[in-house]
C-alpha cells in the first residue's frame, strides 16, 4: 500500500468527536487526511468526508506499516478514552520512525508520560479551550489566540476605538506595547504584512504577535 509522498498529508488516529473535528477541518482547508479508528461503524461514517479511512488496532506496527504510515507529514493521536491504547500507539509510531507525532492527553501526567516516551507534541484539549474561553470572557476584543510559548502569542482581536482613523504608523504599536500587526482582516479581505500608512478603520480586526500583557494593555485602549 506504499504511496507516493505528499506535503501536508496527515493521519488521525482516533476518530471520536475531537479527532473527527480536527480530521474534517484539515480536510475543509484542503489536506489529505487518513482518519483510523478500531471501530468500522465510525469508519463507514466517515468514508465519503475524509480523503481516506480505515479500521485497524493502531498499537500494531504491522498495521501501521501496512498503511504507509510514514509517508505523513503529521500524526495525531486522538485517542481520548484509552490511555493505554494511546501511549502504545504513540510508542508504535516512534519505533517505526514517525516525524512529528501529535497526541491528546486528559490530564498534565498523561502529557508527561507521552512526552517521555517520544511524542513530539502533546495538547489537552480541555485545558485550552477553557484558556481561550477565559481570555474571550475576560478581554471582549480577543476572538483567538495562539499560545507561542507561556506568556506569548499570536492573538486576533479588534481595532480598539482609540486607533480607528490612524495608521499604523500613528499608532507606533511596536514602540508603545512592542507589538507586531501580522494581518488586518477587513470584511473578505486580508492585508499580510500592512504598511505603515495603513488605515485602520471601525470593524478591522489585528492579528498581532506580542507578550500576552501587552496585548491586554493594546486591547483595553
Amino acid at each position: 500500500m506504499a504511496r507516493q509522498r505528499v506535503d501536508h498529508e496527515y493521519a488521525v488516529i482516533g476518530l471520536g468527536r475531537f479527532g473527527s473535528s480536527l480530521a474534517l477541518t484539515l480536510v475543509e482547508r484542503g489536506h489529505n487526511v487518513l482518519g483510523i479508528d478500531r471501530s468500522r461503524e465510525i469508519v463507514q461514517r466517515l468514508a465519503d468526508q475524509l480523503t481516506q479511512v480505515v479500521a485497524l488496532d493502531s498499537s500494531d506496527e504491522d498495521a501501521l506499516r501496512a498503511v504507509d504510515i510514514l509517508s505523513f507529514d503529521t500524526v495525531v493521536v486522538a485517542i481520548g478514552s484509552d490511555f493505554e491504547s494511546n501511549l502504545l500507539t504513540t510508542v508504535a509510531l516512534k519505533s517505526l520512525g514517525a516525524r512529528n507525532v501529535v497526541c491528546k492527553a486528559s490530564t498534565e501526567r498523561q502529557r508527561s508520560i507521552l512526552l517521555r516516551v517520544g511524542a513530539d507534541r502533546v495538547v489537552l484539549p480541555e485545558q485550552e479551550a477553557g484558556r481561550r474561553l477565559a481570555q474571550v470572557l475576560t478581554a471582549p476584543g480577543v476572538l483567538d489566540q495562539l499560545e507561542l510559548e507561556p506568556g506569548y502569542s499570536i492573538t486576533e482581536l479588534r481595532v480598539p476605538q482609540s486607533l480607528m482613523g490612524h495608521t499604523l504608523s500613528e499608532s507606533d504599536l511596536r514602540r508603545r506595547f512592542g507589538i507586531t500587526v501580522l494581518v488586518v482582516k477587513r470584511k473578505q479581505s486580508l492585508i499580510v504584512s500592512p504598511p505603515a500608512d495603513y488605515l485602520l478603520e471601525e470593524g478591522d480586526l489585528l492579528v498581532v504577535l506580542g507578550a500576552n500583557t501587552n496585548i491586554s494593555r493594546l486591547n483595553e485602549l
